[in-house]
């Protein structure tokens, strides 16, 4: 089966459901022939954007990139990408955030030389920034509409004040919110973020949506507890936990957008699968609770 497509937001990008993370791409040891063959095959079964950013790999993750879809003339069409500005400065002595207009074109800049395009479809500003002058970020995303080179724009790890600060200056909208999320990381859900994109009506995309993989590898009585039972629960709809925890997070009427980190195509088929399965209100709570620890009120 292919995954289906979401709109992240009202005049925003249409995006395959689950998208293919490259955060780790240079860990992978694949070359570029072999990462557009990875690609290739997540893309006939429908994932068709990606996920990347300025500071990846060292800031090599984007020229891998670049050189994968350049072997193939029509690659970059077919896909959508999604990038970070560079998060901060590093020739100082010290190591800093930076979202000056400046800054930011730069980045913008720096990506698509390596990306190899002339546009990116979403540009992420990567970490919240303490120094963030608002107005300044608006004219810099500005800018780089009217010059074609981003065709829309959100955050990364943004709270909801954080989030509303910049959304003001804007006349444009904030596709969407990337964060940290999953039956083992739920602060995301506690400090509002979530309600407010159900409120704006606009798809979080979600990192670490398997717990970093510690939802495998970590060993702990809650860890034990939550692989106990998605396994049970995976028995009920013939699903692997991965495809329990994907499963879970795709129920939540926020219209979360899963961010698969690995550069297996197996995996990938596996996660794409997961789109299939209907978890009931109760199999939802069971693992809510399971990784809480608390019974509802």
């Amino acid at each position: 089966m292919t995954v289906s497509r979401i709109t992240m937001a009202q005049d925003g990008p249409e995006f395959s459901r689950i998208i293919q993370g490259l955060a780790s791409s240079m860990r992978w040891g694949k070359s570029p022939q072999e990462l557009l063959e990875h690609l290739m095959a997540g893309l006939e079964l429908g994932v068709t954007t990606l996920d990347i950013a300025a500071a990846y790999g060292d800031g090599q993750a984007e020229i891998l990139l670049g050189k994968a879809l350049a072997l193939d003339r029509t690659a970059r069409e077919r896909f959508e990408i999604v990038t970070k500005c560079s998060i901060g400065t590093w020739d100082t002595s010290l190591y800093h955030y930076d979202t000056s207009r400046e800054h930011i074109e730069w980045s913008v800049d720096q990506s698509l030389t390596k990306l190899q395009t002339d546009h990116v479809d979403l540009l992420l500003i990567h970490r919240p920034d303490p120094l963030m002058n608002a107005d300044e970020v608006a004219e810099a995303f500005h800018a780089l509409r009217q010059s074609g080179k981003v065709l829309h724009f959100g955050v990364s790890n943004h709270n909801p004040s954080q989030f509303e600060l910049l959304a003001s200056r804007l006349d444009m909208p904030l596709v969407t919110n990337q964060v940290q999320f999953s039956v083992m990381y739920m602060d995301t859900y506690f400090d509002g973020t979530l309600d407010m994109c159900q409120q704006r009506r606009i798809s979080p995309m979600v990192w670490g949506p398997l717990g970093g993989g510690k939802l495998f590898r970590e060993e702990s009585e809650r860890a034990d507890r939550l692989r106990s039972e998605m396994e049970s629960i995976g028995q009920e709809h013939e699903a692997s936990i991965d495809q329990v925890a994907l499963a879970w997070l795709l129920k939540h009427p926020a219209r979360l957008v899963p961010i698969l980190g690995t550069g297996k195509s197996e995996r990938v088929k596996s996660a794409t699968q997961a789109e299939g399965i209907e978890l009931s209100r109760e199999q939802w709570f069971r693992l809510w609770v399971t990784s809480t620890g608390e019974r509802l009120p």
